[in-house]
């Protein structure tokens, strides 16, 4: 039984359709990756998942469960955390206070500390600036917040969305060697990124979507070796 599993799930926006008919798995212990351009429908794919947009067919099962019609914070309680695309840090609360705030969900209080341990290991800097303002933080340092605030509701599926979009390349790096780290700790990952070629090495699985529909699929290492992915996602002709 997958982790994850989308049955031809189908999204609108009014009326243009921004996902048609998506099949995907995710299986416990992996990271599996989304590639694609601008519009492909990666980010939709995303907010389904995590229930922040309703579906207009098809069926998303968690652990066995159909959690189709499942409210948002239900989810997270369930199991499935997001750090979203553009970090959506709270800029007037601080590291410590927005760490907090991914732990909300939490019925095991007395454990939140050791995660509190856990995200300042993965994230030293963290640690360093706790009493600090996210707002002031800079983007890697955002990027680094998100996903510790991500982890603080202990997910067993971590959603990423563009975590290395705007990053200074020393941060691509680091935020890469963290997702690596994540998954090795046990979370099973679902990665969209348009950094094909960093996603591609670290995953497992990866699907490709192209204007709502996947295309193409296979192991990271298949699709890095595939010559029409080089040619559209890894600037080598």
């Amino acid at each position: 039984m997958a982790l994850l599993e989308l049955s031809d799930v189908s999204v609108h926006y009014g009326r243009i359709q921004a996902l048609c008919g998506i099949t995907l798995t995710v299986e416990q212990g992996e990271v599996v990756t989304l590639i694609g351009a601008n519009g492909a429908g990666k980010t939709t794919t995303m907010r389904a998942i995590s229930g922040i947009r309703p579906l207009s067919g098809g069926r998303i099962r968690f652990q066995g469960d159909d959690i189709t019609r499942l409210r948002a914070d239900l989810r997270v309680v369930r199991g499935i955390s997001q750090a979203p695309e553009g970090r959506g840090v709270f800029p007037g609360m601080t590291v410590q206070e927005n760490l907090e705030m991914g732990a909300y969900a939490r019925r095991d209080k007395k454990s939140v500390p050791e995660d509190f341990d856990r995200v300042f290991a993965l994230f030293p800097r963290l640690a360093e600036r706790r009493s600090q303002v996210g707002g002031t933080l800079s983007g890697g340092e955002q990027q680094m917040l998100a996903i510790g605030r991500a982890l603080m509701a202990r997910p067993r599926l971590l959603l990423l969305d563009e975590p290395s979009m705007g990053l200074a390349p020393q941060f691509i790096q680091q935020i890469f060697r963290i997702v690596t780290e994540i998954n090795e700790q046990g979370t099973t990952v679902l990665l969209v990124e348009q950094n094909a070629r960093q996603a591609l090495t670290r995953a497992h699985r990866a699907y490709v979507l192209e204007t709502g529909r996947i295309v193409k699929s296979g192991t990271g290492a298949e699709l890095l070796a595939d010559t029409s992915i080089k040619e559209a996602y890894l600037g080598v002709a």
